[in-house]
């Protein structure tokens, strides 16, 4: 039996969704400026009519959900030429990292390099600007390649690749909007300045959109993750609050990949 308390929560969430009115042709554009913006395939050009990353952003696991799909066609097709599981998950990996360009692994290498090597908020956010990649950078970049190999390796089957890169993708990227709702911008300029606000409806939509694709691990694999990433959110959240006092573009990026870690995590050991 559901509390009066959960209905009354689940209520809030209908109604907060339903607010989230959104014509045809704007779920198209909204779609659209997350695949442009979040990967690097050669779409065709839009005209986004003034529509904004923030407003759009609910449609991010969308974009995840196409990375994820790229990263297990290529695992699918190295084990069908008979490479082994190892070889594989790299390359798999290499498809995922050339969709996206790279871009949330840069914020992760920045978040480490400022927070790691910054004394001040101030140089802090200069470090994170800066282009160069320091000893943090490179140690946070390895370490999260070097895990995300590891959780791909454990899928000896490629359906089970599939599954758990089409989670991790879309379910990383669903945390965004909510992330960006909940903490201001660290400077007045920048990438995630330039977004603009969030809303409290968008952030929801995103977060259920992404997931939702975490059913994919079973239903304890996805109860475990959902925590998971609940806790990890949380976590960073207070680091970034207590570090710079906000979010940037490169704390976005660093918190998509800490997800998608995690959710790796997760699913390497309930679908191997």
């Amino acid at each position: 039996m559901i509390p009066k308390d959960g209905n009354r929560f689940s209520e809030k969430i209908r109604l907060k969704l339903r607010n989230l009115s959104l014509s045809p042709r704007q779920i198209l554009d909204d779609i659209a400026l997350c695949l442009v913006f979040f990967t690097r395939l050669p779409l065709p050009v839009f005209d986004f009519r003034g529509r904004s990353l923030a407003a759009a952003i609910w449609a991010a696991p969308v974009a995840g959900l196409v990375v994820g799909l790229i990263g297990a066609i290529v695992f699918a097709t190295a084990e069908r030429f008979g490479l082994a599981i190892g070889p594989a998950a790299a390359l798999a990996l290499v498809a995922t990292v050339l969709t996206t360009g790279c871009l949330h692994e840069d914020g992760l290498s920045d978040v480490a390099d400022g927070f790691g090597g910054g004394k001040s908020r101030g140089r802090k956010l200069e470090i994170m600007r800066d282009s160069r990649i320091g000893a943090y950078g490179a140690m946070a970049l390895a370490l999260s390649l070097l895990i995300r190999w590891s959780a791909l390796s454990e899928f000896v089957e490629p359906t089970q690749a599939l599954f758990a890169l089409i989670a991790a993708h879309a379910a990383s990227r669903g945390v965004l909007g909510a992330f960006m709702h909940l903490l201001p911008p660290a400077r007045s300029d920048g990438l995630s300045a330039d977004a603009g606000t969030v809303s409290i409806e968008t952030a929801i939509a995103g977060a259920v959109l992404g997931a939702i694709p975490l059913l994919l691990l079973g239903l304890g694999g996805a109860i475990v993750a959902l925590i998971l990433l609940g806790l990890l959110f949380a976590a960073f959240r207070t680091l970034c609050v207590n570090q710079i006092d906000g979010q940037t573009g490169d704390t976005i990026g660093a918190l998509q990949q800490l997800s998608e870690i995690a959710v790796l995590l997760v699913a390497s050991v309930a679908l191997s």
